[in-house]
């Protein structure tokens, strides 16, 4: 991993769930002096230091990642914001709201760091430190360059923190409704009798997803509103009739007949 003028990169974790866990022991393996803290511990990561308490792992560290939850992703900052060297990175990697975010940069510059807001792209246990993200704010450079040296794949997309958050949760809006969208659907398939075909022509509409078929659904949307909604308006009754309550289909009647 990059270095110092005269010493390796040392690294703090906040937080060892599962996102945490995964890039210690990935760390530890790549032989990363890293420190990590946890008020309740609930994962062993061999080789790990285990710190005393928060501001003990932060403590003369190169670069904090923050790998809490939405919840307490302000209060993890501000426990060891006094404790920050100067010349510390802190990275926040929780999904939060912009708002969020810009009160975590604003602690850490007031001690005196830089802040990297960082939002990761894919899940966490399947990559470990080399995690695809996005990451802003004026410590956004040095945080990518740190992780591109093990080989993770960070895409800095400017100084503003807020703004790696901001795409992810746009992103959220399309992978969490998709995610509620195929819910939906085969749940009404099969109290309809027909999952499996359903099942089976979804998993083939993704596969061959590209960007033609986002164009056909933006396009398509448009121009064919009004039967669409018409078409909406059914698949939302026959879902009714099979015991199943039509969110999804419901939400997605009322953006067509805005269109329309």
């Amino acid at each position: 991993m990059t270095e110092t003028a005269s010493r390796p990169i040392h690294v703090a974790l906040l937080g060892l769930g599962e996102a945490g866990a995964a890039f210690a022991a990935d760390l530890v393996e790549l032989g990363v002096p890293t420190a990590g803290w946890d008020p309740v511990p609930t994962r062993s990561v061999p080789g790990l230091r285990r710190a005393e308490s928060a501001v003990d792992a932060v403590a003369e560290t190169d670069l904090v990642l923050s790998l809490n939850s939405g919840t307490s992703a302000l209060s993890a900052v501000e426990a060891v914001a006094s404790a920050l060297s100067s010349r510390a990175i802190f990275a926040d990697l929780n999904t939060t709201g912009i708002a969020v975010k810009r009160e975590i940069a604003a602690t850490v510059r007031s001690a005196g760091a830089s802040f990297a807001d960082v939002a990761l792209l894919a899940p966490v246990p399947d990559h470990g430190v080399r995690t695809p993200s996005l990451a802003s704010g004026d410590g956004a450079a040095r945080y990518a360059e740190i992780l591109r040296s093990v080989g993770a794949p960070v895409d800095v997309i400017g100084p503003e923190p807020g703004a790696a958050a901001a795409r992810k949760l746009l992103r959220s809006v399309f992978m969490k409704g998709l995610a509620a969208s195929v819910l939906e659907s085969l749940e009404a398939a099969e109290a309809a009798g027909c999952a499996d075909w359903l099942r089976a022509d979804i998993a083939a509409t993704l596969r061959d997803a590209d960007e033609s078929l986002v164009d056909r659904l933006v396009e398509g949307s448009t121009q064919h509103a009004v039967r669409r909604t018409a078409e909406m308006e059914a698949a939302a009754e026959l879902l009714n009739e099979l015991g199943i309550e039509p969110h999804v289909a419901h939400a997605a009647t009322d953006i067509l007949r805005g269109l329309s």
